[in-house]
Parts: structure tokens; C-alpha cells; sequence
């Protein structure tokens, strides 16, 4: 009968182990860098008709206002 050793099961065991938290760990900073870039990237607006100041997602090229709905371009510098 073929026996193996203590040593390589609790090797292969807590390298499973490590590979399973590393990848879950790489999985998830993916992830969080993905939505925090895109909450971070937004497109300033100026409201020609109430003077506010506003934000929305970058690429959007027309928005309108939240205070009094009128249709804007975006803020250029």
C-alpha cells in the first residue's frame, strides 16, 4: 500500500491554501481599482442659466443641470 508522508500533505495543503487567498486578494483589488477609477473620473459642467457648478461620468458630453434642467456642455479648461 502507498502512503504519503504528513509533510506533503500539509505542504500541498497550505500552498493551496496561499494560492486561494492570493488569487481572491488579487480578484477583489481588480475589482475595487476598476469601480474606484470610475468614481473618480468625472466631467465638470457650469450651468449658463443658475451658475451651478456640477459633475457627471467622463465621456458624457451634454448634461443637464440638476437644479433647473437645462441642458449644458461640458466645463473646458
Amino acid at each position: 500500500m502507498f502512503t504519503i508522508p504528513l509533510s506533503v500533505v500539509a505542504a500541498v495543503y497550505v500552498g493551496t491554501a496561499c494560492a486561494a487567498t492570493f488569487g481572491l486578494w488579487f480578484y477583489y483589488d481588480r475589482r475595487d481599482r476598476r469601480l474606484y477609477d470610475l468614481e473618480r473620473r468625472k466631467v465638470n459642467f457650469h450651468c449658463i442659466r443658475c451658475d451651478k457648478l456640477y459633475t457627471a461620468r467622463a465621456g458624457t458630453e451634454l448634461c443637464d443641470c440638476p437644479r433647473c434642467h437645462f441642458q449644458n456642455q461640458r466645463l473646458t479648461f
